[in-house]
């Protein structure tokens, strides 16, 4: 075990202070450069003295994610392994076989391969288990640890062994790596009365031209194109410039839409327009929901405060940090957020307050009041509010836990197996055996617990502990009746479920495009806003404020 020495750690101490006399130069360096010594002084003692051996490196990382958590969920430090996952996510394209991957049972398995991927061109598909890589043994290996491995230089090969668990078929496959470039725009098309519909899930490069290029074909399929829909819900947000360039598309040339405000003033940007916008009239409308973050705030944040778009859906994430990352050496980083962003209106749109990472639903009464274009009251402090709230989606318990416990993926391999696709993606997936799937489940074994009877087992152990025991049978008459209110649960979410078996069947015959297409079949938040746009008295009523 390596341990530090104390000359190495007095030579820290003197390096840092140092440093902290060079760099800081006001009334907090006594208080910085007293408390460095205090830390590397206990670093020592305990690499010193502790009962047991210490990793230098593990010690030193929890004492980093704990300072960097004190803060806000955005400022992290990211070590050496986890570098590549941090630049996939920034820039959606990485060296690899191209896949959405999980771990089920004992190996991992490709849940979701991306389009045009090598890994889609050598024939591999969504159920197939990763059991070697490179003639390694996968089994118990994490899904980390797997995609990691498989990671490399694009034209070096990669060489697998697959079980294809349906048919319980074993067989070799060579993929070459290459640049994987994860689709931004899964889908785009014309729903009815003349609205076209644009998905985009990530704010990765060239997502800008490919909404562009989006408008394009829409405008080529109807020529009587009377509004866009542009679905930004469950879209986490990305690229700061690929944000103003997709607004840019809708406001004009040299427009203010975003600017940056933290402590180092030279910091402090103000982002405009820089083309010429593609249509400055057709009616917009900008789906967002609770999972709609960063650049989707500031795209419909800004379409809002413009007066240029209809805002339809939930109250967005709460966002409106700006992080920037720095070099450590040894190939680690720190993103630490400098800056936050602001919109057109003045408003900041970033949630104030956090429970567990997440942002905490603000009351509208202790927002601060800004004005859009046209004398609109929006409110700052919590995210994006929509024009027109809608209730959100119901999740019920049971579908999540049929989800988690992978047994749809696991019935829709059968389904897929047994089921030719169609020719072509012209149609929505139409599944009519429910009981099928019923009986599938009834011979798994699956089960699930619901929120209350979470609820109800936590009542149990405060009843045991404060010896409160006469209670317990009137929990075991309500546990009667949860049970009895969960034998129905497969009928009262016929429907929910049905579309969650329909979009993983299309996702297996068409990828991400198939995903995004299927999900319009019975999306009303969607009719909502085909409604606003083909009503011009109203979209227009909405955006004047009266």
């Amino acid at each position: 075990m390596f341990h530090v020495s104390n000359k190495l750690i007095a030579f820290i101490i003197v390096i840092i202070g140092a440093m902290s006399f060079t760099i800081v130069n006001n009334d907090k360096l006594y208080e910085i450069s007293k408390n460095i010594e205090i830390f590397v002084k206990t670093y020592k003692e305990l690499n010193n003295n502790y009962v047991d051996d210490l990793d230098p490196s593990q010690l030193m990382r929890t004492g980093i994610d704990a300072m960097v958590k004190s803060l806000d969920p955005y400022t992290n430090y990211i070590s050496e392994s986890q570098v590549e996952s941090y630049r996939i996510n920034n820039e959606g394209k990485y060296q690899g076989f191209g896949a959405v991957v999980k771990k089920i049972g004992d190996y991992v398995t490709i849940v979701e391969p991306y389009k045009d991927s090598p890994l889609t061109e050598a024939g591999l598909k969504a159920g197939d288990e990763i059991i070697e890589i490179n003639g390694q043994s996968t089994k118990g290996k994490t899904t980390d640890e797997v995609t990691q491995f498989a990671r490399g230089v694009a034209g070096t090969d990669l060489n697998l062994k697959i079980n294809r668990t349906l048919t319980n078929e074993t067989f070799d496959a060579v993929i070459e790596r290459g640049k994987v470039e994860i689709p931004n725009v899964p889908y785009s098309g014309i729903i009815r009365d003349h609205i076209g519909y644009i998905s985009l899930t990530t704010f990765t490069p060239n997502a800008g031209k490919n909404i562009a290029k989006a408008i394009k074909k829409l405008k080529r399929e109807d020529e009587e194109l009377a509004g866009i829909i542009l679905d930004l819900r469950f879209n986490g947000g990305g690229l700061l410039r690929e944000a103003i360039n997709i607004v840019n598309l809708f406001i004009p040339k040299d427009e203010p839409a975003v600017f940056t405000r933290g402590k180092v003033k030279d910091r402090d940007v103000t982002f405009s327009t820089k083309a010429e916008p593609m249509d400055l009239d057709i009616p917009l409308a900008v789906m967002i929901n609770k999972r709609s973050a960063s650049a989707s705030e500031i795209v419909s944040g800004v379409i809002q405060d413009l007066d240029r778009g209809v805002v339809i859906g939930q109250r967005s994430f709460g966002k409106g940090l700006v992080q920037n990352t720095f070099d450590l050496g040894y190939n680690s980083r720190v993103k630490i957020t400098t800056s936050k962003y602001y919109i057109p209106s003045g408003r900041c749109i970033q949630g104030l307050r956090y429970e567990d990472g997440e942002p905490v639903d603000i009351p509208d009464s202790e927002r601060t009041p800004f004005k859009t274009r046209n004398g609109r009251e929006v409110l700052d402090g919590g995210g994006v509010t929509p024009d027109i709230r809608l209730e959100a989606p119901e999740n019920p318990a049971l579908l999540k836990a049929l989800k988690e416990d992978n047994v749809i993926f696991k019935y829709v391999n059968k389904y897929v197996h047994n089921n030719a696709a169609p020719d072509s993606l012209t149609s929505l997936i139409k599944f009519t055996d429910y009981e099928g799937f019923k009986s599938f489940v009834a011979n798994s074994d699956f089960t699930y617990q619901s929120e209350t009877e979470k609820k109800i087992e936590d009542l149990k152990e405060a009843i045991e502990e404060e010896k409160m025991d006469g209670l317990n049978v009137d929990l075991s008459a309500m546990e009667a009746k949860v049970e009895a209110e969960k034998n129905t649960a497969f009928t009262r979410y016929e429907r929910i479920i049905v579309n969650a078996i329909q979009e993983e069947i299309a996702t297996r015959y068409y990828l991400q495009e198939g995903k995004a297409f299927q999900r319009l079949s019975d999306d009303t938040e969607v009719e909502t806003a085909i409604d606003v746009l083909t009503d011009p008295a109203k979209y227009a009523g909405i955006l004047s404020n009266k």
